[in-house]
């Protein structure tokens, strides 16, 4: 027996942080890039690039760096702050799994 649940974490001006953002800034650490991370998630550029910068809003630091294109490109890559965030939910996340485990466990409902 299994507790299913997904969290988020909201301020007042929305959803700071949830799976599918943590997902596309871990993308954008593998790649180097918010395009090919969309496109390695199967979400347009454009959602990509809102949900960036919905986050963006919210935070104290930026999450990403930018590089304009040239010879070899552009390219998109995570500040330590941005990676900070991936960690702090990894974490929370995890603890909150754990936490629900044990709660059925304690509750022995079979």
């Amino acid at each position: 027996m299994k507790i299913k649940s997904k969290i988020w974490i909201e301020t007042e001006n929305g959803i700071l942080l949830s799976e599918g953002r943590v997902q596309l800034l871990k993308k954008i650490d593998e790649m180097g890039s918010l395009n090919k991370a969309s496109k390695a998630l199967n979400i347009s550029y454009q959602k990509a690039w809102r949900l960036i910068d919905e986050v963006s809003k919210t935070t104290k630091k930026p999450l990403i760096e930018t590089k304009i294109g040239g010879a070899k490109g552009g390219g998109t890559i995570l500040t330590p702050y941005g990676k900070s965030l991936i960690t702090i939910f990894e974490t929370i996340n995890k603890d909150c799994w754990k936490f629900l485990d044990e709660q059925l466990k304690k509750h022995d409902l079979c």
